[in-house]
């Protein structure tokens, strides 16, 4: 089983959302969707200043086997992104969880409780596998 940090939220097309103390939330993707993908190569970063609905495509991420959509966990500004991962997208298969590919200001922070909680994900991710 994958990588599943207990204090993040998770939507079910593999993102992960950690809600931050300044109220921004961090978005990246799971340890299970890096593993599926394979050796990422390439992720397009969204434009800072984007407003975004959840469940929005919001960037990609290229690997050797294929591409992806990466979804809006939920409504928001994009606030940042992380150059450093355009920049090393390997890094998404080595350090997912800290391998972060925005930051979003959220329309509403209660939309979080939305997503899945870490066991919701594993059951989530138990089911397609």
């Amino acid at each position: 089983m994958s990588d599943i940090p207990a204090e993040l939220k998770f939507a079910k097309s593999h993102e992960w959302a950690r809600l931050e103390a300044d109220g921004s939330v961090t978005v990246g993707i799971s340890d299970h969707a890096q593993d599926a993908l394979g050796d990422v190569v390439f992720v397009e970063l969204p434009e800072v200043g984007r407003k975004v609905a959840a469940e929005e495509t919001v960037s990609v991420v290229e690997s050797v086997k294929a591409a992806s959509d990466i979804y809006s966990p939920i409504t928001g500004e994009v606030l940042a992104v992380n150059e450093a991962v355009a920049n090393n997208p390997e890094s998404v298969n080595s350090d997912p969880y800290g391998s972060w590919f925005f930051k979003l200001r959220p329309d509403n922070v209660a939309d979080l409780e939305m997503l899945l909680d870490a066991r919701g994900y594993e059951a989530h991710v138990a089911l397609e596998g």
